[in-house]
């Protein structure tokens, strides 16, 4: 039998779980209990600062398999033909979700993916959403808190998020999205996932494409409506995280697959929007899904704050063949996210095991908090000990022509570049009319909910600007709440 004994954090074996030391059975606690002492110590050190956006989330482990050829397009060995990737994939909630909200509420949910490849990590930090609120990564920062908390109270205010909504028009085509069915997935198994960016693939030939990534649910998407979710809110707030566990539990593996969009290298010169603009989806029309391969999700975490919490997706990692693009916002992620991860958990986050590579590490990176890995000499370059060197050849670098005067500006206009477009062509032509109506429905209770002048005015002509008819309804729907 296999002794089941408490231990110290040291090892050693502990001495009570149930009393303290102390000096008779009625006397104080001394501070020669170094196991009392250990105990309180952790607990008050156990809890690692959460994400800003997207804190609360579930994860699991699985495989990712190539079912298509698209080896004319990238040279990634892990999208070849035949090819299998460990994978583990995090679903979290929206952009002001905290740890503690419950899975319900209406936002977009975050979709990210590691593929432990052959050539290192590749991450695909994503949405449930194709599009994103802003394309300017300046604005981050303040849209993350207009939708957090106020300083005075510290509450969640309506009338914050919508006054930068309405004063930041690039939003229109997201907030359309999540006000409608897709802003409450009925389970993390029956929602989409994608990329959102324009990234770029580079085949053998050095040849560049650009490339949207789009996981579809398997499970087809299911979504709830405002009462329903309401209702979950306050009776199984965890309702999304433990229907994936429980699902994975009984065998039941959800699985995605990958469809991309392509877009020649030339293309992106003379289309007719701006196709780095990440507020704007690709038409299929133009741009149909080419399939790629298979997510299978297959084996829960163990634990979740080292496999979950400690979990660490940036756009950065790139492996050979893929890479980013001119969109601003996704460059400015590509710093941001591997910076948050030195801030919550550490300059070595990367040696934790779930973000650890399946491929030995030659770096010159040394020392700081939490370096577990051995270092061995030389810890510098150029050297001429033998230690590793860069080869240009075999880098993930994606490389363009770009020239221009340093300046703060919008994008270059093309001819169909348009704030409300997007959202008013799914609004007329991609919504039916119960999808309508349920959306008018869902804007109408969430601006009801304290959203006050100047900025109540602004609110009905931004969804003016988006239909006509559309504005005057929810103009109607929240006067009328105002006169009940």
């Amino acid at each position: 039998m296999v002794d089941n004994f408490t231990t110290t954090d040291g090892g050693a074996p502990a001495p009570s779980g149930e009393r303290s030391l102390t000096l008779g059975p009625n006397g104080p606690i001394l501070l020669q209990d170094t196991y009392l002492i250990e105990q309180l110590a952790a607990f008050n050190r156990e809890r690692v600062p959460e994400r800003q956006p997207h804190a609360k989330g579930a994860g699991a482990f699985g495989r990712f398999e190539v079912t298509n050829d698209v080896s004319a397009y990238t040279k990634a060995a892990f999208l070849q033909p035949g090819a299998s990737t460990e994978v583990f994939a995090r679903f979290s909630s929206g952009n002001s979700g905290e740890r503690g909200s419950a899975d319900t509420v209406r936002d977009n949910r975050g979709f990210s993916v590691k593929f432990y490849t052959t050539e290192g990590n590749f991450d695909l930090v994503g949405s449930n959403v194709p599009v994103f609120a802003i394309r300017d990564p300046i604005k981050f920062p303040n849209m993350i808190r207009a939708g957090g908390r106020r300083a005075d109270n510290d509450c969640h205010d309506h009338n914050m998020v919508w006054d930068f909504w309405t004063r930041s028009p690039e939003t229109a085509h997201l907030v359309t999205l999540v006000m409608g069915d897709r802003g409450i997935p009925k389970t993390l198994r029956h929602m989409n996932g994608y990329g959102l960016h324009a990234f770029s693939w580079v085949n053998l030939g050095g040849e560049i494409s650009w490339v949207k990534y789009h996981f579809i649910s398997d499970q087809g998407v299911q979504c709830l409506t405002q009462a329903e979710g309401d209702r979950l809110a306050g009776t199984d707030p965890d309702r999304c995280m433990r229907d994936l566990h429980a699902s994975i539990a009984r065998g039941e593996y959800p699985s995605w697959t990958l469809r991309v969009q392509i877009m020649p290298f030339e293309d992106a010169k003379t289309y007719r929007f701006n196709p780095f603009d990440v507020t704007k989806v690709w038409p299929h029309a133009d741009y149909p899904l080419i399939e790629v391969g298979r997510m299978t999700l297959d084996r829960n975490v163990t634990d979740h704050h080292t496999e979950v919490e400690q979990a660490a997706f940036g756009p950065h990692n790139t492996v050979p063949g893929t890479g980013l693009s001119p969109d601003r916002l996704l460059l400015g992620r590509s710093f941001a996210y591997a910076d948050a991860h030195r801030v919550r958990i550490g300059v070595n986050h990367h040696q934790i095991p779930v973000n650890a590579p399946k491929v030995p590490v030659r770096s010159y990176s040394k020392d700081g908090r939490m370096r577990v890995q051995n270092v061995s000499d030389p810890v510098y370059t150029p050297n001429t000990v033998g230690g590793p060197h860069a080869d240009a050849a075999r880098a993930a670098e994606v490389g363009w022509h770009a020239d221009g005067e340093m300046m703060r500006a919008a994008y270059t206009l093309h001819p169909d570049d348009d704030d409300f477009g997007q959202a008013r062509t799914l609004v007329r032509e991609v919504m039916d009319d119960q999808q309508r109506a349920r959306l008018v429905s869902n804007i109408v209770g969430h601006v009801s909910n304290g959203v006050k002048e100047p900025v109540l005015s602004r609110v009905f002509a931004y969804w003016r600007n988006i239909d006509p008819e559309l504005g005057q309804q929810v103009e109607q729907g929240v006067r009328a709440n105002a006169r009940s």
